[in-house]
């Protein structure tokens, strides 16, 4: 590791061995119940590094899921928002005994919302209170994806794999970014050297076929969103060129009473752009009433 700031990051954390490979996780002590942020794609638990400070006292714990981050990047390897649900559901049992409140940022919403399902289904082994869903494309059809993201999930996607360069990243990483926000020089370096552990940015092919399930567990994902009984809401950073407001929309009819927290100006990473709002928006919807 060369940059400071992923170091100090990895150094804190350790790994749990599963059937599955080696998990990253980091947690702290603190107030129940305890937060689990759950990070998106192509990133890692690395994007919740500033937000930590600011959950007012609360435990939480973090993980990079299983192909992202310093977590391991078996191949060849069929991921899966099962498998890392799957993977959640072991990092909490070896982490926490009490209640649990879910934040979860793009890939991590439809790993949440599996947590959801099950929790309808009677079948989720730990107590979970309270979610909060944050620029992720639940509803893939009203999302607006990269040229990059169609590529990877079509026939070409091995072959794009192959072509990633940091020069390349860093520019499409940038775009997720609002202008008043834009990408810093660190937070790139940073970013590729996290991707490219354990050469995985070799794999974004493989990784991005959660797209897919997003189709083909609609039905059970969107009626979770639709059906739980406990308090669900949505964190929106509204400057999103991929998870845009017509996705949040499109939420808000599934859960009209849900409780929201609009975040203008801020784009598909709030928890990079403006951490101190971002965790206040969520503690807003996670804890102060819980």
């Amino acid at each position: 590791m060369t940059s400071p700031s992923v170091r100090a990051w990895r150094d804190g954390g350790r790994w749990l061995y599963t059937a599955a490979g080696k998990v990253f996780v980091r947690s702290g002590p603190g107030n129940a119940p305890t937060v689990l942020l759950l990070h998106g794609y192509p990133s890692s638990s690395f994007d919740f590094r500033e937000v930590i400070p600011h959950l007012a006292g609360q435990a939480w714990v973090t993980m990079d899921f299983l192909g992202f981050g310093l977590s391991d990047k078996p191949r060849p390897h069929h991921y899966s928002l099962l498998e890392q649900a799957d993977l959640v559901q072991a990092v909490v049992a070896r982490t926490t005994s009490g209640p649990v409140v879910v934040l979860a940022h793009d890939m991590g919403t439809s790993v949440t919302t599996e947590l959801l399902a099950r929790d309808l289904d009677g079948r989720l082994p730990f107590d979970l209170r309270r979610a909060v869903l944050s620029n992720g494309s639940v509803i893939l059809e009203r999302a607006s994806l990269r040229p990059i993201q169609k590529v990877l999930r079509g026939p070409l996607g091995p072959v794009a794999a192959r072509l990633v360069t940091r020069g390349g990243f860093r520019r499409s990483f940038g775009t997720l970014f609002s202008a008043g926000h834009p990408l810093s020089d660190g937070e790139a370096e940073a970013q590729w050297e996290l991707l490219s552990y354990h050469d995985g940015h070799r794999i974004p092919h493989l990784l991005i076929g959660y797209l897919e399930e997003r189709v083909r567990y609609a039905t059970r994902w969107h009626g979770a969103v639709r059906d739980w009984p406990k308090p669900l809401g949505f964190v929106w950073g509204l400057a999103d060129p991929v998870a845009t407001p017509n996705v949040l929309n499109g939420l808000r009819d599934l859960r009209p009473r849900a409780a929201v927290v609009e975040l203008p100006g801020l784009g598909h990473y709030p928890q990079l752009e403006d951490p101190r709002a971002y965790a206040g928006a969520a503690l807003s919807l996670l804890v102060d009433s819980a």
